[in-house]
């Protein structure tokens, strides 16, 4: 199975493989998401250090049931022939209904079929108010016309 765009990537690839996994989060769908990934991808995410499909899509999972009304946005910091870096915020809101802003930063590597080999991701997050909130759009894509990263100023 192979996902294209394949490496090497140039600029216009790079962005196109960057929005097509954020559409892909945006799902909120683990078993969507999780085989973008090789079967045997190690990931670090924040402490955890997980390794294979099955195993990011059970904290996809616990992800998404916990945070609820996810919104991600992702853009290219930089990229080379089989690797892309990715700065990326996100908002969602816990169960008792207080929201999040979390940034970050990914390293992605991948595989002559274009799945995704090794993911190293570095994540903070912090309370925000609801009203301070920038990702509104409906649940599900991020329109086209919405503003990045850097536009947000973030």
């Amino acid at each position: 199975m192979s996902r294209s765009p394949l490496p090497p990537f140039n600029e216009a690839t790079a962005k196109q493989k960057i929005r097509l996994a954020e559409d892909g989060w945006n799902s909120r769908e683990p078993h969507k998401v999780a085989k973008a990934y090789a079967v045997d991808c190690p990931w670090r995410n924040r402490a955890e250090f997980i390794t294979g499909r099955e195993q990011i899509e059970a904290l996809l999972t616990r992800k998404w049931t916990r945070e609820l009304d996810y919104r991600l946005v992702k853009e290219l910091w930089a990229y080379t022939e089989n690797r892309i870096a990715v700065r990326f915020a996100y908002e969602f809101r816990d169960d008792s209904g207080q929201w999040f802003r979390a940034y970050g930063n990914e390293n992605w590597e991948f595989n002559a079929e274009g799945l995704m080999q090794r993911r190293i991701a570095s994540i903070n997050e912090h309370v925000i108010d609801e009203q301070d909130r920038l990702f509104r759009w409906p649940l599900g894509r991020r329109p086209d016309d919405h503003l990045g990263l850097t536009e947000l100023g973030l």
